[in-house]
């Protein structure tokens, strides 16, 4: 056989090319397939074992390769080579919905997951992020239990307003996210129309180890546009795909999506005195307290070849960082820093950075070695120290700046409060100085339809005080929607 009939030709894993792809060996034409077909038996075996499992959150989901440019000097803030002036870096990153498995529909009512990867020369950097700047709650210990209300019950197997409200009024943290989630950008019409951000507070170090606080806003330039209710209710039963479509149609046509990055920067001691605990997920930093700083842009500009390994296996995780970036005290980070990685090597194995799309673009020189899928080889020195020349650490090179200072008893508490951290306030701020009437308005709709849902006493009654927590008004009015809805 010529290289170039092989070229062309299917084969089993193993190289060996298939005598045939219609048809199985058998004894005579209409006798019983032998077990000795090992390709027939190859084929079944594989196809019983392609499904790796389901992340646990943010299931249902699509990315795409590009690239990242840095058009402004940040240089006096961080020393993290990829936000160098000129500096451009590719990019990989995944759009996800939070609570639906991987065949659900793109347009339930969600917060959208915003996971970005960067390789850069120093190694991979992550931002797991959100398309909402908040989260539902500020302490990790809730954070399994928030996912579970959110999916399916354990009796009937579906999902249910009903633990949702219940778990929502009985954490009112979840305030302001919440509202955000009923508004309009609860529900994009794209993800190429979403910001995204990375919601908790990191670390920047800069050339002369000065520390900052930083957080990532990528704003779309596509502009904000999002789904009605009944839009995007109407486009579940249409196509369940329109998001994930959506995005590859954009970048097969040219149409490459892109978005700015800007970040809000605190100094480092200002986070001590600050009114509003600047670590607390669930809040905001108001922008006239610390305005946007541009950085550069991020464009999508090339589709996934198989979905499969370049997608469903991309293991997103924020403990990847960089010099000149770290993370902060945010209680919900810290406890990702470890989860995430925990859940990639649950779901891939033990060597998922050895999957082509996890693999940085730096040289890697660990000591790890052996486990499952193991595919790099391993030389000795296989222990550290040694005086083998194998590789070590150099903490003078490399210090260890990106860390703080912290004392006190061990206590179970989420934060000290400070003078603005109640857990209505910012919620009060998004509904009467961010939205305009007709946003207001599609929001007691929203929150009206979801509470009508299934949602009983006495959680439908807390549900109105948590409303009306936020705002009198708009809580009232949600309580006179759901009674004239449900006859209470």
């Amino acid at each position: 056989m010529t290289d170039e009939i092989r070229n062309n030709v299917e084969t089993q894993t193993g190289g060996e090319p298939f005598p045939s792809d219609e048809h199985s060996l058998t004894v005579g034409a209409d006798g019983p397939i032998v077990l000795h077909d090992h390709f027939l038996m190859e084929q079944m075996a594989q196809f019983n074992r392609e499904m790796i499992p389901d992340r646990q959150p943010h299931a249902k989901g699509s990315g795409a390769f590009g690239y990242f440019e840095v058009t402004d000097d940040v240089s006096q803030y961080t020393k993290a080579k990829f936000l160098q002036p000129g500096k451009t870096s590719d990019t990989l990153i995944r759009f996800s919905t939070v609570a639906g498995e991987s065949g659900s529909p793109d347009t339930w009512r969600d917060p959208r997951g915003f996971s970005l990867r960067v390789f850069t020369e120093e190694g991979n950097w992550d931002m797991v992020g959100n398309n909402t700047p908040i989260f539902f709650v500020r302490d990790p210990m809730k954070f399994q239990h928030f996912i579970h209300s959110q999916k399916r019950r354990a009796d009937n197997g579906l999902r249910d307003h009903d633990m949702q409200w219940d778990f929502w009024t009985l954490s009112p943290e979840s305030a302001h996210q919440v509202a955000w989630l009923m508004g309009d950008r609860g529900l994009p019409y794209t993800w190429r129309h979403m910001n995204g951000y990375s919601s908790h507070t990191y670390m920047w170090v800069n050339a002369d180890n000065e520390r900052f606080w930083v957080k990532y806003h990528f704003k779309t330039d596509q502009g904000i546009k999002c789904f009605t209710q009944e839009q995007g209710v109407e486009m579940a039963g249409t196509n369940a795909d329109f998001h994930r479509q959506d995005l590859f149609n954009a970048i097969e046509r040219g149409e490459y999506p892109s978005w700015t990055l800007y970040v809000q920067i605190m100094p480092y001691e200002e986070a001590k005195t600050y009114r509003i605990n600047p670590f607390d997920l669930t809040k905001v930093w108001p922008h006239e307290d610390y305005p946007l700083h541009r950085v550069g842009r991020l464009v999508l500009n090339e589709n996934p070849v198989d979905f499969h390994t370049q997608i469903e296996q991309a293991a997103f995780e924020p403990n990847n960082m960089v010099p000149g970036t770290g993370v902060s005290p945010d209680k919900m980070l810290l406890a990702r820093t470890i989860s995430y990685a925990d859940a990639h090597r649950a779901r891939l194995g033990v060597n998922y950075k050895q999957i082509p799309v996890n693999r940085p673009k730096c040289p890697v020189r660990s000591y790890t070695k052996g486990g499952a899928m193991r595919v790099d080889n391993v030389h000795d020195p296989v222990y550290v120290p040694n005086s083998k020349g194998g590789p070590h650490a150099d903490p003078q090179a490399y210090p260890a700046n990106n860390v703080w200072e912290a004392d006190g008893p061990m206590v179970r508490q989420a934060y000290t409060l400070r003078a603005d951290d109640d857990d209505f306030g910012q919620a009060n701020n998004l509904v009467n100085k961010v939205m305009d009437d007709d946003a207001r308005d599609r929001l007691v709709s929203n929150a009206v339809g979801h509470l009508s849902a299934g949602v009983t006493e006495p959680v439908l009654e807390r549900a109105f005080q948590y409303w009306k927590n936020i705002d009198q008004t708009i809580g009232e009015r949600i309580e006179k929607g759901v009674r004239d809805n449900t006859g209470s």
